[in-house]
């Protein structure tokens, strides 16, 4: 089996996620490759001990992401920090010859974004992707094999989104994912959106304009300090967009959602799909629940209720009739990673990382939802 060594640089929550993904490799018995973690860096010491506790191969700790760049055992790294460092980390990251998965958005705004594009052309034989897992459910992949087969025939519309309510507290202290100085003017667009846009953008179903509607629903927050801050930064946004259909070259509306505070979800991803021939629609609160409706002439309209059970684009050891939980679609994600960056092209279409193309269609998208709420008028995108 080759073995692929990283190096994590952020090593909040989602490197923790990584790593004990890593640690879990043995569940996917037919990869071929697998990651080692031989360093992490961070500039928060406490949450390094963690790391070294549990990871004996880590060889490397340190504070600096340029001495970890600068190791020659390292051959990939994952990149997990605030929006208003992406163009910097990457960029070096890039230049210094590692494969890249980064953490969305690619870049706190669309110059960053390009910046981070034009590295990568500079440099072709770096494999860079953009961490996303919503696909990467059983029941995504299902609905992801019907687009293949045209099997929803003229699209009608579609809706998709990521809602979370971990804002709805407006007592929460703010961080930096509320300060527009980090996070950048996107808001809960750069934060969340490409969940939202992963699955469209991977079916080839690209956003022409957009109409925009941004809310700011909690003007300020606590500062942990006693006093009040402001919050700069977008709380939800909503999106109806014009989508081309690059498959059949047809128009459809499609609504883009991207939600902090919205009561009743902790943290749904949904797409639902609408055709002339068959639709489907899906939302992780029901995770193994694939709703899918055929249309028969004839006869009455009625949604068929499928479950899905560990149905998955990389095998598992699991039993396929047991659910399916975040752990696992976040193993699934680095199996993608990893199988794309060694053997040049994913298992299947849907079954692949968000590239760096698909991240500059986000920002296409979100900087032209900026202008529409700026104007009230629908923009091209």
């Amino acid at each position: 089996m080759k073995t692929i060594r990283f190096g994590i640089i952020g090593c909040g929550l989602m490197g923790r996620e990584f790593a004990s993904a890593a640690a879990r490799w043995c569940h996917l018995p037919q990869m071929d490759i697998r990651p080692e973690i031989i360093s992490v860096c961070d500039t928060n010491a406490e949450l390094l001990a963690w790391y070294t506790n549990h990871f004996p191969a880590i060889k490397q700790v340190t504070d600096d992401y340029r001495l970890l760049l600068a190791n020659p055992d390292i051959e990939a790294v994952y990149i997990a920090i605030p929006h208003n460092l992406h163009a910097e980390f990457y960029c070096a990251a890039i230049e210094a010859g590692k494969h890249l998965l980064g953490e969305k958005p690619f870049g706190i705004d669309q110059p960053a974004n390009d910046r981070i594009l034009q590295c990568i052309l500079q440099h072709p034989q770096v494999f860079a992707r953009c961490s996303s897992e919503s696909p990467f459910f059983p029941a995504m992949q299902k609905i992801g094999g019907l687009i293949e087969k045209r099997a929803f025939g003229q699209i009608i519309e579609v809706h998709s989104g990521f809602l979370h309510s971990s804002d709805l507290d407006a007592q929460k202290p703010i961080n930096w994912k509320r300060k527009i100085e980090y996070n950048g003017e996107y808001g809960c667009m750069g934060d969340l959106g490409m969940h939202a846009c992963h699955m469209p953008f991977k079916a080839g179903w690209l956003p022409q304009n957009v109409s925009a509607q941004l809310c700011k629903i909690v003007p300020s927050r606590p500062d942990g300090k006693g006093g009040m801050a402001e919050c700069r930064t977008w709380d939800n946004a909503t999106l109806l967009c014009k989508t081309l259909d690059t498959a059949t070259g047809q128009a459809f509306p499609m609504t883009i959602k991207t939600h902090r505070i919205a009561p009743g979800h902790k943290n749904t991803w949904y797409l639902e799909v609408y055709g002339s021939q068959s639709s489907a629609r899906w939302s992780s609160k029901q995770a193994n629940t694939l709703e899918i409706l055929d249309y028969q002439p004839g006869a009455e309209q009625a949604w068929q209720v499928m479950d899905m059970g560990h149905e998955m684009a990389y095998k598992s050891i699991t039993g396929g009739i047991f659910e399916v939980g975040f752990s696992d679609i976040i193993l699934q994600m680095w199996a993608a990673f990893l199988y794309e960056m060694v053997h040049g092209q994913p298992i299947r279409k849907f079954a692949g990382c968000v590239t760096p193309e698909e991240t500059a269609w986000s920002h296409r998208l979100f900087t032209a939802a900026l202008a529409s709420h700026e104007q009230q008028a629908t923009m091209p995108v």
